[in-house]
């Protein structure tokens, strides 16, 4: 959609501007003062003084406080400044906080909402900062406008813009950051709304808000998709972008709504046939939802430019005199941001019996939502200038109208007044929460050069200055995921009935199988038994016909010996005697034969025997055999019995926790209605408990955990007495004091007072000095923490930082030294500006060298820093400050890179595919990849990943290069 000129569509000329940053916290708030009440005594108007806490990564001055404090506001300053101090301390440990608040004499009221607003709902003041934007002449103004000057005179390093009345007077005004006409799309990101997109993220409802005249750029600040100049893209994508880099898809979710009001009617711009959404107001909090409107979630920044487009066509727009495409329509993007909070899990009672670790697997997580609206305003135009008739006229009467009801619902806000008209329209309905409730809110006003439109100008700088007297109170929201939970309890359940059931059946099986094999052994001895007895009694029937025969056969054969004797006697006398002794020779020889028949009768009736006993012991044993067969069946049988009674004790267990999950979901609810109920000033009751719990707290002190002595350690000797012990000659102190720093590096409000102490050169130090292994893996630590900060990575590089971790990673054998010193490494491989020195300096080879360790938690970091190195490389390469082959390639690590593609840790194969993925974008890196065996990678997670993103990221690259289609061709790969 293209404005009057070409503005809308257009981009600005002109590079952007340097900026400082805002105040610090330490800052002193009366200097601050004493600068902005100096500037100029003819100031017609002045933001109002606002103690609002700052946050300390916002780059711009709009995060800034204009106004002076008054003695009467010292104890809220005093207040402010111990909440964003010390609330570190107090979630760490709270009696640490209030000692020291009634050390200093701070009120009990003070301290209890400071507890309040810390533990439970982070309350926070903090006005509406308001940005003046001016538009450069279009052609049309250059012709008409050619003789006079313009109607506006702008002061960015005052933070004050001019209106001229005529040659000779003018009207002074202040707002929190003027941006001239060159001021780029970048910085008016970086000062609008990068610090409401930051506490988006952080828990808070933000809003951003373009307000103007028809034709000054509203559009194009916010909605600009920069598809022909990426530098044009306006505050919605770059939005994103931030958001998306922020946030971990795996555990956290976004999502946005996409709306239009049009003639008090708000519809769909992602549905248009849902083109009557009504508006809904929680009557507990007043909070305001759309519950017809189309929510989608987003994965990608492709995606949400799609939307965005998408949604840009349906929105209405018309030709005017003012504009050529004119917004006819007020457009609100919603992107809402959940988050789980980290390390801060509600813990359940232990009571009745339940098991540890079913109480630790039942607390639930702690999410914070955040959203963030971004409001699109039609522009105010007047009828006699904007020549509109008809359709276009009414249009144009509901925008007026609209536009009207916010500006009342300011001014009462400004003024303090009893009544806030926000029922007027759908639009502060809408924005109820914007102004005067609880998210914190930029407004960008656009106006033009022209003196032409001077009156809507200054109707335009008027409407600014009263919006940035509206104050707003900022509130984390954060919530106990009871769904999380239930599904959490729901899958456990499934494990265990599941895993039961396992048990169960392999019992059964294991019963059957026993009772088989049983059956079996008697069944194959009782066989064998008989079959042994049947050719026993066999054996011997043969042997006794055997004998009987042969003692028939000599007694035929004494019988005729007997006959031959009479013959013989009746034939002579004489050989009576010789006859009588061979009678008795054969007698003797006869009786000797039988007794050696009987002997070998003896023989086998004893072998006989002692086969049967040897049968009869084999039967005993397969008997005893088949009796602890059945005593080991009544033994699994009672097994179980007992899985039974176990399974029923886990479901009572189950049932209990899930009553005790509707007990705390019943408790919490009428907690927050007694909060919405009473108030503040109910709880001195609670107060007074609480510091009972205090003093029951500090005097078992001897038993907090290591943070809680950090703390106080920190609180009583302070950080230089701290990195002084870095140099004790005492080997325990000098531990103990790296620890210690270690410790406080791992929070963000730390990490810039160690570096301005000098902390980083001495965690160095150790690094050059020390042999000592625990001292080289904390100092290493620490070190990792710091270079999270792009300020504190240049530093770490300018000191010789990248030359000493990789000494200490080249003589370290512990992984846990090896997996800090490759945390670090990773972190700078993070940062484009130190690639080529990075490089130069040691780092990718000493990366490449821990992987000697094999240890899973090194080999993870290695990869990070790897997947980071080669984003950066991609980004240079495509911006054009790179050209040639990879660093990565030239050092050797593509051959690591391919062989852990699909390496069983998730950690590990996440980073190794998104840095294939990075690598492959550039063309002067494909052949190389194509020898090394990439291609066959690749292939495999634009088809196997189990993250979308980087499955199309890797279907996207291989399409879009014509040397890896060609090779696919080759091998007759279809894809």
């Amino acid at each position: 959609m293209a404005t009057s000129g070409g503005y809308r569509n257009g981009s600005y000329k002109g590079g952007a501007l340097k900026f400082d940053r805002s105040l610090s916290l330490n800052s002193s708030p009366k200097s601050a003062s004493s600068s902005t009440s100096s500037s100029s005594s003819s100031v017609k108007s002045k933001p109002p003084s606002t103690a609002s806490g700052l946050r300390r990564s916002s780059p711009a001055a709009l995060a800034g406080s204009t106004g002076a404090a008054s003695k009467d506001d010292s104890s809220g300053m005093l207040f402010e400044f111990l909440f964003c101090d010390f609330c570190l301390v107090f979630n760490n440990g709270v009696p640490t906080v209030v000692l020291f608040l009634l050390n200093y004499n701070i009120p009990c009221g003070q301290i209890f909402y400071l507890l309040l607003g810390s533990k439970l709902c982070h309350l926070r003041h903090g006005r509406v900062r308001v940005a003046v934007r001016l538009r450069p002449r279009n052609a049309e103004e250059l012709v008409a406008d050619a003789d006079f000057a313009d109607c506006v005179e702008l002061q960015p390093e005052l933070k004050r813009l001019k209106l001229r009345k005529n040659n000779w007077d003018s009207d002074t005004y202040e707002f929190d950051e003027v941006l001239t006409e060159f001021a780029s799309q970048k910085r008016v990101y970086e000062v609008v709304a990068k610090p409401v997109v930051e506490s988006v993220l952080d828990g808070y409802n933000g809003t951003v808000m373009a307000y103007g005249q028809t034709g000054t750029g509203k559009t194009y600040t916010l909605g600009r998709l920069g598809d022909e100049d990426t530098a044009a893209r306006g505050i919605m994508v770059r939005a994103m972008e931030d958001i998306l880099a922020d946030i971990s898809l795996e555990v956290d979710s976004v999502s946005v709504s996409y709306l239009q009001l049009y003639m008090e009617t708000i519809q769909d711009l992602l549905d248009p046939a849902n083109d009557n959404i009504s508006i809904v107001e929680d009557p507990k909090t007043g909070e305001v939802s759309l519950p017809g409107a189309t929510v989608v979630e987003i994965r990608d920044q492709q995606s949400f430019v799609e939307l965005l487009r998408l949604g840009e066509a349906h929105r209405f727009a018309a030709n005017t005199k003012l504009n050529t495409e004119s917004s006819r329509s007020h457009a609100i993007l919603m992107v809402y941001a959940k988050k789980p909070v980290k390390g801060r899990d509600s813990s359940l009672s232990s009571e009745n019996g339940v098991n540890s670790h079913m109480i630790k697997s039942s607390k639930p997580p702690i999410v914070r939502k955040g959203k963030l609206v971004i409001v699109d305003l039609a522009g105010s135009e007047r009828i006699d200038k904007s020549g509109s008739e008809g359709h276009t006229l009414e249009e144009a009467k509901s925008i007026n109208l609209s536009l009207s009801a916010l500006g009342k619902c300011i001014n009462a806000l400004a003024e303090n007044s009893t009544h806030v008209p926000v029922r007027d329209s759908k639009l502060t309905r809408l924005l109820r929460d914007s102004f005067g409730g609880t998210a914190r809110t930029s407004l960008v006003v656009t106006i033009g050069p022209s003196p032409r439109h001077r009156g809507e100008t200054a109707s335009t700088i008027m409407f600014g200055q009263r919006a940035m007297k509206v104050e707003n109170m900022l509130k984390i929201k954060e919530e106990f995921d009871y769904k999380s939970l239930s599904r959490r309890l729901d899958i456990q359940l499934d494990k265990l009935i599941a895993e039961h059931e396992r048990q169960q059946k392999a019992f059964q099986d294991e019963i059957e199988r026993i009772t088989k094999e049983a059956q079996q052994r008697i069944s194959e001895a009782e066989n064998n038994y008989g079959d042994a007895l049947e050719k026993e009694r066999l054996k011997y029937q043969k042997d006794y016909m055997e004998s009987i025969k042969k003692l028939e056969e000599q007694f035929m054969i004494n019988q005729w010996k007997h006959g031959n004797e009479n013959i013989a006697g009746r034939n002579g006398s004489l050989d009576k005697t010789s006859s009588k002794q061979v009678a008795s020779a054969v007698e003797i020889e006869e009786l000797a034969e039988v007794k050696k028949l009987l002997q070998t009768e003896a023989l086998l009736r004893k072998a006989a025997e002692e086969e049967v006993n040897n049968l009869k012991s084999e039967l005993s044993q397969s008997k005893r055999s088949e009796a602890a067969g059945n005593a080991e069946i009544i033994e699994l049988r009672k097994m179980l019995e007992d899985e039974a009674c176990q399974k029923e004790k886990l479901e009572k267990e189950i049932a209990l926790l899930q009553s005790q999950l509707f007990q705390l979901s019943f408790e919490a609810d009428e907690t927050r209605q007694q909060l919405d109920r009473e108030g503040p000033g109910k709880f001195t009751s609670g107060l007074d408990s609480l510091m009972s719990q205090v003093t029951h707290l500090r005097a078992g002190d001897n038993g907090t955990g290591d943070k809680a002595s950090m703390a106080k350690l920190f609180e009583q000797v302070g950080l230089q007495k701290i990195l002084s012990l870095l140099e004790s000659d005492d080997a325990d102190v000098r531990i103990h004091a790296v620890k210690v720093v270690a410790n406080l590096a791992a929070e963000e409000a730390n990490q810039q007072k160690i570096v301005e102490a000098g902390g980083l050169t001495s965690l160095l130090m150790l690094l050059r000095s020390f042999d000592d292994e625990t001292v080289h893996r904390v100092a290493a630590g620490a070190i990792a923490n710091l270079a999270m900060n792009e300020t504190n990575q240049e530093l770490i590089m300018d000191q010789g930082g990248i030359s000493l971790l990789s000494m200490t990673a080249a003589n370290a054998e512990d992984p846990q030294t090896l997996r800090m010193v490759a945390g670090a490494i990773a972190n700078l491989c993070g940062n484009d500006k130190l690639q080529t020195k990075l490089r130069a300096e040691g780092g990718i080879k000493a990366l490449l060298g821990m992987v000697r360790c094999g240890h899973p938690d090194v080999l993870a970091q290695v990869a990070r820093g790897i997947a980071n190195f080669a984003k950066c490389e991609s980004r240079a390469s495509t911006q054009g400050t790179k050209s040639g082959k990879s660093l990565l390639i030239e050092d050797g690590a593509l051959a690591w890179i391919v062989q852990n593609a699909n390496n069983e840790a998730s950690p590990i194969r996440r980073h190794i595919e998104l840095a294939l993925c990075h690598l492959a974008q550039h063309e002067v890196n494909v052949k190389d990849m194509i020898r090394g065996g990439a291609l066959w990678e690749l292939v495999r997670i634009s088809r196997d990943c189990s993250r979308e993103d980087i499955r199309t990221l890797a279907h996207r690259t291989l399409t879009s290069s014509p040397t890896f289609l060609s090779e696919l061709r080759q091998l007759r790969i279809d894809y």
